[in-house]
């Protein structure tokens, strides 16, 4: 499979899941609360399939345009309605029933992530301790006080056993734009609290803090001798073969493959002259490694792995895994954390005080969708997870169109004792839906910024 094609299918697959949870919350709660449904439908514009079993039975779809879907209702406002019909027309519903059948489309996709990491919790990892790397002079870690060896036990109170828990919980906290409470271990097994303080330009932009923290894993002084070499990679086009020792980049020894990595990360697109020692003969080779995103921002990446020695593997791994009743905990509270993570965010970037580039247009969410996919179903369904929940929360925002619109209308409803006039209720819908579209436009426009600027 082609790597367009593999994003291509994956960034379909994540959308048929996350529209279809979607509506169907606005379905089954319709039906439970008899409302009559006419139409589930997956995607806009043109018909492609239907299912009907009966005229009575509400007909399902696949449209042309998969980037959203809709669930029709008997509504007097839509058309004319049967006699017969009329006690079941969402129109004639009271307020708290609407809104309760708006409401459940946004918390359905909360239930989809929970539902994701708590099976997650419970299947359980085996993942690396977080355990600090290099610290560098300059950065916020080091002037928290982090040094190299240290092991994150917690942030903020929560406990971290991981290194991915971690990270995931020092970016969340930066948000509240407050000190950070650390506790570590230290190489030598001192325990030390620390404070982590960000200044709020540095909250502008995730890549921007990540590169600021200076936080990176630990990793030993391996041998830089290659262990694999990925197909059609930079490595392999330079004629790199599992078993070569590196000696030097550029005539720069190379002793252990921390260096390595450190030379080929910071020498994206530039040819790099590398001796080698393969089965005691020496050989010079030239890679040219390839320009890669990362949190740390642009990098280079030539696509192989070291020979890592079992001792350190089983230094480094921690397998983490809860009970049904833990992992429900904790499922829960990252769906919160995400959530406001992504609302803060979300108004921070409204107010001016975090760069609009943190917005993902369809391209963005796409090249996700197949890079998380790649590493594994594990992290295609957190990638779906994280994508339901600021699915949820953008819903859930009072701009007329969306749900949270319809819910402001149904609370101004509910306040005055009568609904907004029709005519007002249109005014708000255009005005929603300019929003909207120019939100899509500069999604669009910003990705496309990021195609060019790789």
């Amino acid at each position: 499979m082609s790597s367009l094609t593999h994003t291509l299918f994956f960034f379909a697959i994540a959308l048929i899941i996350l529209i279809a949870v979607h509506e169907y919350g606005h379905y089954w709660v319709a039906r439970k609360l008899g409302v009559k449904v006419l139409r589930f439908s997956l995607g806009f514009g043109k018909i492609i399939w239907r299912h009907q079993k009966s005229p009575e039975d509400t007909e399902f779809t696949l449209s042309a345009l998969p980037l959203g879907g809709y669930v029709k209702m008997v509504d007097e406002r839509e058309g004319e309605v049967a006699e017969a019909d009329l006690p079941k027309a969402f129109n004639r519903k009271p307020v708290a029933t609407r809104a309760a059948i708006v409401l459940a489309g946004p918390v359905f996709n909360f239930l989809l992530a929970i539902m994701i990491y708590w099976v997650s919790f419970m299947w359980g990892e085996t993942s690396t301790r977080p355990v600090l790397g290099e610290i560098k002079t300059g950065t916020l870690a080091h002037a928290a006080g982090l040094r190299e060896g240290d092991e994150i036990l917690s942030v903020a109170g929560k406990q971290t056993p991981v290194w991915h828990v971690a990270i995931s919980a020092i970016m969340a906290q930066a948000m509240n734009e407050a000190p950070i409470p650390i506790s570590v271990n230290s190489a030598t097994g001192e325990p030390r609290d620390l404070v982590l303080t960000i200044p709020v330009v540095d909250n502008e932009k995730p890549d921007v803090l990540y590169k600021r923290l200076g936080l990176r894993p630990w990793e030993p002084d391996i041998d830089p001798v290659v262990e694999r070499v990925e197909p059609g990679s930079a490595a392999e086009t330079a004629g790199l073969q599992p078993g070569d020792r590196i000696i030097s980049a550029d005539a720069i020894a190379i002793p252990h493959w921390r260096l390595w990595l450190d030379y080929v990360r910071t020498h994206p697109g530039q040819t790099i002259k590398v001796l080698i020692d393969r089965d005691g003969v020496r050989l010079n080779l030239a890679v040219v490694p390839a320009l890669a995103e990362s949190a740390e921002g642009k990098i280079g990446r030539i696509g192989m792995a070291v020979r890592v020695p079992e001792s350190v593997l089983e230094a480094m791994k921690v397998e983490y895994r809860l009970g049904p009743i833990p992992a429900l905990g904790a499922a829960l509270e990252k769906t919160a954390d995400y959530s406001l993570a992504t609302l803060k965010m979300a108004g921070r970037m409204l107010i001016g005080k975090a760069s609009v580039e943190n917005l993902s247009g369809p391209i963005s969410i796409a090249q996700y969708a197949g890079k998380s996919a790649s590493y594994g179903f594990g992290a295609f369904m957190s990638f779906l997870a994280l994508v339901s929940i600021s699915l949820g929360v953008l819903n859930l925002l009072p701009i007329p169109v969306l749900d949270g619109g319809h819910l402001v209308f149904y609370l101004v409803e509910a306040v005055k004792g009568s609904p907004l006039s029709e005519q007002t209720q249109m005014a708000f819908q255009q005005i929603g839906m300019f929003v909207l579209l120019c939100l899509m436009a500069l999604g669009f426009y910003l990705d496309i910024g990021r195609l060019f600027s790789s």
